[in-house]
């Protein structure tokens, strides 16, 4: 989604143009099929995280990175932020998650204005994995995974069954049982990014946004990796919004790929719609091909030449 032109009234839901699902208006008894019954009308999907016009950038400067940027998130998607470095996709996944607030614009999330949310109960509905995630403690796997918990407990903190119940499960959808009691600074780097996804896990969010999460990894890991978030979006329904650099891996595991520029959108689609040569060129700054990949591997794109 790019620029809209329209003006919505600050933390206010809005009412976007995608997502649009028809289906057929409630009608008074006695009516039905027939000449007399009314043709299906328009109604509208609230995004899962909707940012309108964001003006965004960091205290240490007065520069703005992102530009009146808007973009909607919908339920259960699985989306790639690509762009060249400083582009502003990981100040963009940070103003989502409400870690960084934009100068000017809003975040909305389930059609609420991102500031109207208690911080508890952000956490509960998204959870955010940066780049490089580090350590207070040298924990054990499920005590790492145990953190992901604390928006759900009291002010004691205490263990209920729902807590027990909800690790339990995130170490068995990660496949971490094997290095549960290991600590985590023992473990590959691989092994590490599964165990902060499964924290991410228990806390049983609706959306996952992650920062670059297959940097540092070896190409076994990295596929590891998205592989386990393809599952997790197709067995829990997780909403998944990515940093990637790998043009391919977003090709393969995302429906839908956001090309940034210089902090505004420059495209949004699917792969095979936004991942051009004339993207290559204008914003990667690359002269390169696209070629169709086998079987379960979408589109390759492969580089040629500096634009």
């Amino acid at each position: 989604m790019t620029r809209r032109d329209e003006e919505q009234t600050d933390g206010a839901a809005p009412q976007p143009a995608v997502g649009l699902t028809t289906g057929p208006e409630p009608v008074p008894s006695g009516e039905g099929k027939g000449p007399g019954r009314r043709p299906p009308q328009p109604f509208y999907r609230v995004p899962k995280l909707y940012a309108e016009k964001l003006d965004a950038g960091y205290p240490a400067t007065e520069a703005m990175v992102l530009h009146a940027l808007t973009l909607e998130i919908r339920d259960g998607e699985v989306v790639a932020l690509v762009g060249p470095n400083g582009s502003g996709k990981s100040t963009l996944l940070r103003a989502l998650a409400r870690v960084l607030t934009p100068r000017h614009g809003v975040v909305y999330l389930d059609g609420k204005s991102m500031r109207e949310w208690p911080t508890r109960e952000v956490a509960r509905r998204l959870a955010l994995l940066p780049q490089g995630p580090t350590l207070a403690a040298d924990l054990t796997a499920e005590e790492l995974v145990r953190l992901g918990r604390s928006p759900h407990q009291g002010l004691l903190g205490l263990p209920t069954r729902e807590d027990d119940e909800a690790v339990r499960r995130a170490i068995a959808e990660t496949g971490i049982e094997a290095m549960a009691r290991r600590r985590v600074s023992e473990l590959s780097g691989g092994e590490r990014q599964r165990v902060w996804v499964a924290m991410a896990l228990a806390q049983e969010p609706q959306v996952l946004l992650l920062d670059e999460p297959t940097t540092f990894l070896d190409l076994n890991h990295q596929l590891e990796v998205l592989d386990l978030l393809r599952y997790l979006n197709g067995e829990r329904g997780l909403t998944v919004v990515m940093v990637l650099h790998d043009l391919n891996q977003a090709a393969r595991y995302c429906g839908r790929v956001v090309v940034l520029r210089e902090g505004e959108v420059y495209a949004d689609g699917t792969p095979a719609a936004v991942l051009t040569p004339k993207t290559l060129r204008e914003v990667f700054g690359v002269e390169g091909r696209v070629l169709e990949g086998p079987e379960g591997a979408g589109l390759i794109i492969v580089p040629v030449s500096r634009a």
